[in-house]
Order: structure tokens, then sequence, then C-alpha cells
């Protein structure tokens, strides 16, 4: 099961989600932080990576003086259990309860109304 991550762990997770090398350097994150408004002290951010790193969602190897961080839990597989904890919590497992909830709220533009229409009927002809 993935742990929950607090928001600011969260943010360090989308900045070496979103590299597109393989490792993150401790340099990366702290201006990918900054550059997101969200600026963090060396020693706060030293804390948040040893968190990620305790529950499962990075992993470090040490190459002379530096980390090199590498993702172990992927942005979709944790957006997939967020997606069902979320579910699970409030709709108690209803997906029909949470789209009916995006479209009577008018929670959806049209287009992505018509979007998701789309890919359902896509996937009932792939059955």
């Amino acid at each position: 099961m993935i742990q929950q991550i607090s928001d600011a762990e969260l943010e360090i997770m989308k900045i070496v989600w979103g590299n597109p090398e393989k490792v993150t350097l401790f340099p990366y994150i702290l201006d990918g932080l900054a550059a997101r408004g969200k600026p963090c002290q060396k020693n706060t951010l030293i804390v948040l990576l040893s968190r990620l790193m305790n529950k499962g969602f990075l992993s470090a190897k040490k190459i002379g003086r530096r980390n090199e961080y590498t993702t172990l839990v992927s942005e979709m597989e944790y957006q997939t259990a967020q997606t069902k904890n979320f579910l699970d919590k409030v709709y108690e497992g209803s997906v029909k309860g949470l789209v009916s909830n995006l479209i009577m709220g008018d929670l959806l533009a049209d287009e992505e109304y018509e979007e998701l229409k789309g890919m359902l009927e896509k996937g009932k002809e792939q059955q």
C-alpha cells in the first residue's frame, strides 16, 4: 500500500517526477521548489527527502558528496492510490457517485465532458 505524503513532500515528488533525467540531484529539487514559489531551506529539504525515502517513494545513491535520488513510486501509481483512497473515503467506493457529482456540480467543462464520454465509448468498444 502506498503511504500518504504531506503537501510539502508531494511538491518534491512532482519535481522528481517531472525531471526528464533518471536521477535527480539535490540542487535540481531546491531550484524546482524555488521556481514553483515554494523555496525551502537546505536542512528542511534534507529532512523531507529522508521522509520520502523512509516512506518508500525515493531511493538515494551517494556519489562522492552528493546524493542521486531515484523515484520508487511513479506519479500514476500515486495518483491511482490517492484516487482510490478518496473514492473509498468520500463516495464509499462509488465511481458513479463521483462522476455524478462532477456533472451535477457543474465541475466539468463541456469539452471535458465530451472527452470523458468518448473515452467511455472507446472502452466499451474494446471489450
